[in-house]
């Protein structure tokens, strides 16, 4: 084993380098800091307007409940095939 390439490596790494010490006052000088981009002041109040939005348009629910009840609420055979058909092959 050759001990001159030994400390040629320790020299690399720095492996005999003596680290910094720090004093606590440098340490409080520094402060943190976050900012928020305005992309993501969007994107909450995006959130927030999502959020206090219904989940069911009533509107248009009370439209085809009359219509049912009316009897005048019909849905094509071809139209419910197209649709079943599209639901299972994105099931694949």
């Amino acid at each position: 084993m050759r001990i001159d390439a030994l400390n040629q490596v320790a020299q690399i790494y720095g492996a005999n380098k003596a680290s910094k010490a720090y004093k606590t006052r440098d340490f409080a000088e520094v402060r943190d800091e976050v900012s928020i981009s305005n992309a993501g002041r969007d994107l909450q109040v995006a959130k927030e307007a999502v959020a206090q939005a219904p989940d069911v348009r009533e509107d248009l629910v009370a439209d085809v409940k009359t219509r049912i009840q009316d009897g005048t609420y019909s849905v094509s055979d071809d139209d419910f095939a197209s649709v079943l058909i599209e639901k299972f092959a994105e099931l694949d």
